[in-house]
């Protein structure tokens, strides 16, 4: 990423981390799950990290509430641009639906890719914070990709397509020298290229099952640290893909907002190599919508 870019991502960040401060209202007005365990959402409008959809559901209604969240995301890499823009409302802790807009902005040809992402997911057992058991969630999400000219002129098969995945997510309370940890494994069946921003598929090639995980730490009750690893699979002939990794801090100063930041590797995209940059994320949280 070139040192312009790094401190125009840089600055927004600050200013982001400034404003935030504002907004840190009394988290008991906000929902009734701890604070920190709504997480994020990922580039995709999923609750999760900023690369992996984990198993909680997302917003901070418990049992009984409806509660929404507003997200807006930028990674900014060497030779891409890419943001997201999405809202999810998660259903009494047992269902999250959410909608996603995403900009990728391609620099060697003067171009933006743009994608929805309409996704849903659903509980199944457990719960991540309580009980010794992970919560499980199955979840999809069905990509539709509006410029599929380069897509199909790298060879991608279609322009729209579908991922399921199966997460499991737990934290332990008081686990390391007395700090929560946060662990979070996922497996999605998938045929996207680049998350479906090259398209999905290639001529000859099936949806590939694949992993992801996320593992995370809590510094105290407002700032947790961790890394995400984004297995992905290789359709094109033409530009090779590799998977994608992250170190990220975030940030909850209160539930009305969090605030992710990560260094992020995506390697090779589209055949521009290294890709390395600076991802940022802010996350609005409403109460029970009851």
């Amino acid at each position: 990423m070139s040192p312009g870019r790094f401190m125009q991502a840089l600055s927004l960040g600050l200013l982001v981390v400034s404003g935030g401060r504002a907004l840190a209202l009394d988290e008991g007005l906000q929902g009734s799950k701890l604070l920190g365990t709504a997480g994020a959402v990922n580039i995709e409008g999923s609750g999760g990290g900023g690369l992996v959809p984990w198993a909680f559901i997302g917003g901070y209604g418990s049992d009984d509430e409806v509660a929404a969240t507003v997200s807006a995301s930028m990674t900014s890499v060497d030779d891409f641009g890419l943001r997201t823009t999405g809202l999810l409302v998660g259903f009494h802790n047992r269902l999250e639906l959410s909608l996603a807009k995403q900009w990728l902005r391609v620099d060697p040809l003067a171009l933006t890719i743009t994608q929805h992402v309409v996704g849903a997911k659903l509980r199944l057992s457990g719960d991540v914070v309580y009980g010794t058991m992970p919560q499980f969630s199955a979840g999809l999400q069905y990509k539709r990709n509006t410029e599929a000219t380069i897509p199909y002129a790298l060879g991608a098969d279609d322009n729209a397509g579908v991922d399921v995945y199966l997460a499991a997510s737990k934290v332990w309370l008081n686990a390391l020298l007395g700090r929560n940890l946060a662990l979070s494994a996922t497996a999605r069946y998938t045929e996207a290229n680049q998350g479906g921003l090259l398209g999905f598929g290639a001529v000859g090639e099936r949806p590939q099952l694949v992993g992801e995980a996320s593992l995370a730490i809590f510094l105290n009750r407002y700032w947790a640290m961790g890394v995400e690893y984004r297995q992905k699979p290789d359709n094109l002939a033409g530009v090779r893909e590799h998977d994608w990794r992250d170190v990220f801090i975030g940030w909850f100063p209160s539930k009305s907002v969090s605030i992710v930041t990560a260094y992020t590797d995506l390697g090779s995209v589209a055949g521009q190599k290294q890709q390395e940059g600076l991802y940022l994320s802010v996350h609005l949280n409403t109460g029970n919508l009851k």
